[in-house]
């Protein structure tokens, strides 16, 4: 049986329900900007570092289509699958070709499908270990025009299930398989690039996302910078397990690059709590590129919006030791196995999740004057 809709298109299911926030079916959305997305992202890891998944999907409304995306990195090479399609109406029914998510429980487990794609198959089942936490409002411009105005939620948590690559099965165990998630949605830049117009003034852009998981409790870092220093974004925030919600102030970060490149072997960062002082020592285990195969800025091969036809599905796999790959490394976001340590009144806490880092162009704090500048010795 075909999704109930309407005679004149637009509605869907979800229109049943209470939740209309404009004049409008809920498939339209309030901003007829080619830019709005809703979309969403999830990584998992054995904490080891041998192996990183990363995987989203995202529905792109005034573009007409939808899309995901299935990331493997084992070692030195780098796998994704991309399926894309034309959009519907039915948001209860999150699918993309062989990719689909269950909402199991809302805002605490996911189920995530992959049916055997070009080698890559996945049955995974996501537990929020925390409650999510409500990022604050991101906004960027360029010149007068807002080019990014998103919300998004964030979720530590555990992952259950298997994983099938080229035929090899993988045993997921909620015991050693840790990750993180976020759901975000507004305007960013997706699709096909709109004429340029007057060249923008862009000289550079410093970021860091660092959600991390402890038996105790989850913190969620989100920072962003310009390329004078000057932080456009701030949130700190522990999540414990009765629900309380501290901020962790304004952190001070060292970035710890590795000579020669802007690739991060860690960072410190140095919080404050009302009872005193906060450290969190982050280490990278693996180092993931989301620009080669995940969609995310300066991907060569597969951004998200793209209409690529009808059923659309794909494999690329990259080797992480080319040349072609590693001098890219610097220009686009990389995603770490990461590993952090809490140093907190005397003691110490062992947590696992994300670190997300990118310097692009001029960061004048650490020492970069433009685009090709890299670390010392």
């Amino acid at each position: 049986m075909s999704t109930p809709g309407s005679a004149r298109g637009g509605l869907g299911p979800l229109d049943e329900y209470p939740l209309h926030q404009v004049p409008q079916p809920i498939g339209w959305p309030g901003p007829s900007d080619r830019h709005f997305y809703d979309r969403c992202y999830f990584n998992a890891h054995d904490r080891t570092g041998d192996i990183f998944v990363i995987s989203g999907m995202g529905y792109y409304p005034n573009l007409r289509t939808k899309d995901a995306f299935f990331l493997v990195t084992r070692g030195d090479q780098q796998t994704a699958v991309h399926l894309g399609g034309e959009i519907d109406d039915d948001r209860l029914n999150q699918r993309v070709g062989g990719y689909r998510l269950e909402v199991v429980e809302p805002l605490r487990k996911i189920r995530m499908v992959l049916e055997e794609t070009e080698g890559l198959a996945a049955d995974l089942t996501w537990e929020g270990s925390f409650e999510v936490v409500q990022e604050q409002r991101h906004v960027m411009r360029q010149g007068t025009r807002v080019t990014l105005d998103a919300q998004r939620f964030a979720q530590v948590g555990t992952w259950s299930g298997s994983l099938s690559v080229d035929g090899e099965e993988i045993a997921v165990s909620p015991d050693t398989w840790v990750g993180t998630r976020d759901r975000s949605w507004g305007i960013r830049p997706v699709g096909e690039a709109e004429p340029a117009g007057r060249p923008a003034d862009f000289d550079g852009m410093w970021w860091l996302y660092v959600p991390m998981r402890f038996e105790d409790y989850a913190i969620v870092v989100i920072m962003q910078e310009d390329g004078d220093g000057i932080r456009t974004l701030n949130d700190c925030t522990r999540v414990w397990k009765d629900g309380r919600v501290e901020q962790l102030g304004w952190p001070q970060v060292t970035i710890h690059y590795t000579p020669g490149g802007r690739t991060p072997t860690g960072a410190t960062l140095e919080c404050a709590t009302r009872q005193g002082p906060l450290r969190i020592e982050v280490e990278s285990r693996l180092a993931v590129p989301l620009h080669f195969g995940g969609g995310y800025g300066g991907d060569q091969d597969w951004l998200h919006g793209q209409w690529h036809g009808e059923s659309f599905v794909e494999r690329r796999t990259y080797d992480l030791t080319s040349d072609a790959v590693r001098s890219m490394f610097m220009f686009g976001c990389v995603d770490h196995v990461g590993r952090a340590v809490v140093h907190e009144n005397g003691t110490e806490t062992e947590g696992f999740g994300l670190f997300e880092h990118f310097s692009v162009g001029r960061h004048e704090p650490s020492g970069f004057t433009d685009f090709f500048s890299v670390a010392g010795g």
